[in-house]
C-alpha cells in the first residue's frame, strides 16, 4: 500500500517537473524557428501540457488498463475546464478578446460530438483512433497556415534576437531530456495508480478519472494561473483548448491504436456527457450575452461546484 502511495506521489511530482522542461525546451525551439504567438499558445504550450496524458494513456493501454486510458484522457478533459479553469477564473477573471479563440470553441464542441459519435456504439476501434488522429493533423495543418499568415516578420526577427543569447543545444537536451522523464515518471504513476486501485478493489477507469486526470492535468493548471496573472487571458483559455483538443483526439487516439477498447454505456453517459455538458457551458460563457464574454468568479465558482459534484458521484455511486 505505502509502496502505490509512494509511486503516485513520486510520479506525479516529476510528471509535473519533466512536463515543465518538456514544454520550455519546445517553446524555445518553436521561438528559435520563428514560429507565431498563436501556434505556442495554443499548439506548443497546450498541446504540450497535454504529453503527460499521452503517455500515460499509451502507457496503461500497452498495459491492458484500457479504464485508466479512457478515463485519463476525458477525466483530464473535464478537470481542465471544470476544475482548472474554473480555479484560474476565481483567482483571476478571464476576459475572452481573442477572434481565434472564438473560431477554436466550435471546434473543440464539434471534437466532443465526433467523440460521442465514434463511441456511441460502445467501442474505440483502431477505425475510430485513426479517424481521431487523421482530424488531428488536419488542425495541426490548420493552425501552421494561419500562423504563418499571422505571423510579422518583426516578430520573428525580436523572437530570433531572443533566442540566440540562449543555448539551443540546451533547448534540445529539456526536450529530450523532459520526455525520458515523462516516459519514466508516467511508468511509475500507472504502476502505483493500478495497484492502489487493485488494493482498494477501486475500478481503474475510476482512478483514471480522478487521481490520474488531476494529476496530469497540473502543468495545465500552472500554466493558466501564470499566463492569467500576466493578462494573458487568450493564452489562459487557449491553453486548455488546445489540452482538451489534444486529449480528445491524439490521446484517445492513441491508445485506440494500440488496442481496441470496449467502452462502458455509463462512461458514454456519464463521463463524455459530463465532458460535453462543461465545453456547452464554455462556450456560453465566453461568448456572453449582449456583451463581451468572460469567465468571472462567479461561473468559475459554477465550474468547480460541477467538477465537485462529478468527483462525489464518482465516489459514491
Amino acid at each position: 500500500m505505502v509502496v502505490f502511495l509512494c509511486s503516485i506521489i513520486i510520479g506525479l511530482a516529476l510528471l509535473v517537473w519533466s512536463a515543465d522542461k518538456f514544454i520550455d525546451g519546445a517553446s524555445s525551439i518553436a521561438r528559435y524557428y520563428g514560429l507565431s504567438p498563436l501556434l505556442i499558445g495554443m499548439v506548443i504550450i497546450g498541446f504540450g501540457t497535454s504529453t503527460p496524458e499521452l503517455v500515460v494513456s499509451i502507457l496503461a493501454s500497452l498495459q491492458s488498463n484500457s479504464g485508466i486510458a479512457i478515463g485519463n484522457a476525458y477525466g483530464s478533459n473535464i478537470s481542465n475546464i471544470a476544475l482548472i479553469l474554473g480555479v484560474t477564473s476565481i483567482l483571476l477573471p478571464i476576459s475572452v478578446n481573442s477572434l481565434v479563440i472564438r473560431k477554436e470553441l466550435p471546434i473543440l464542441l464539434t471534437i466532443s460530438l465526433i467523440s460521442i459519435f465514434l463511441l456511441i456504439d460502445l467501442e474505440l476501434s483502431r477505425i475510430d483512433a485513426i479517424v481521431l488522429l487523421a482530424i488531428f493533423g488536419g488542425l495541426v495543418y490548420w493552425s501552421i497556415r494561419e500562423s504563418i499568415r499571422s505571423s510579422r516578420d518583426s516578430f520573428a526577427q525580436i523572437v530570433n534576437e531572443k533566442i540566440e543569447t540562449s543555448s539551443l543545444k540546451k533547448s534540445y537536451f529539456l526536450l529530450c531530456g523532459g520526455l525520458l522523464l515523462l516516459i519514466i515518471s508516467s511508468r511509475i504513476l500507472v504502476f502505483g495508480a493500478v495497484g492502489l486501485a487493485e488494493a482498494f478493489g477501486v475500478p481503474d477507469l475510476i482512478v483514471g478519472l480522478t487521481v490520474v486526470a488531476v494529476g496530469t492535468s497540473l502543468p495545465e493548471f500552472a500554466s493558466s494561473i501564470i499566463a492569467a496573472k500576466k493578462g494573458e487571458s487568450d493564452l489562459a483559455l487557449g491553453n486548455i483548448l488546445g489540452s482538451n483538443l489534444f486529449n480528445s483526439l491524439v490521446v484517445v487516439g492513441g491508445a485506440g491504436l494500440i488496442s481496441p477498447i470496449q467502452i462502458n454505456r455509463e462512461v458514454l453517459n456519464r463521463d463524455i456527457g459530463t465532458m460535453f455538458g462543461v465545453t456547452i457551458l464554455l462556450f456560453i460563457f465566453c461568448y456572453g450575452y449582449r456583451k463581451q464574454g468572460r469567465i468571472n468568479r462567479i461561473e468559475g465558482t459554477i465550474f468547480v461546484n460541477i467538477y465537485f459534484i462529478y468527483t462525489i458521484y464518482l465516489i459514491l455511486w
